[in-house]
């Protein structure tokens, strides 16, 4: 995964000085939370730039190998807690590299790393014993 994840980007006001990427479930995509930020009424704060990814399209082992939006693969043993092996450790390590490059856009346009929590669904830990983006662990929203 070398190019940049598609998105749909909200503003809450011209020139943020923040971004919140804010990723979804499995098998869902970027519209599943934009609605949002309207609700949020977030006025009377600097602007913010919300940043909802779409996962890529991959087989599910435990959607039967029904290709769909995902961050990694999910399998049986994963979800009961039952697996003797780590989650999909490359399809996360992908995740992670593509958010990477999300994060580092946005420290282009001028939004430093520290201004850009995360906002997603409970996440395998992909940094054990580093420091994750932004200096923070964000895998809960």
């Amino acid at each position: 995964m070398t190019q940049l994840l598609e998105t749909i980007e909200i503003e809450t006001a011209p020139n943020p000085t923040a971004a919140v990427i804010w990723m979804h479930g499995l098998g869902a995509d970027g519209n599943d939370f934009a609605p949002v930020v309207p609700e949020l009424e977030l006025r009377d704060l600097p602007a913010i730039r919300f940043i909802f990814p779409h996962a890529q399209m991959m087989p599910v082992t435990i959607n039967n190998g029904y290709v769909m939006r995902a961050w990694y693969d999910v399998t049986y043993g994963d979800l009961e807690g039952e697996s003797d092996k780590r989650a999909d450790e490359k399809g996360v390590r992908a995740s992670q590299a593509a958010i990477e490059m999300l994060i580092a856009q946005e420290n282009q346009r001028g939004i430093k790393t520290r201004n850009i929590p995360g906002g997603h669904f409970k996440l395998p830990h992909p940094w054990p014993g580093q420091t994750p983006p932004g200096g923070q662990d964000n895998r809960y929203c």
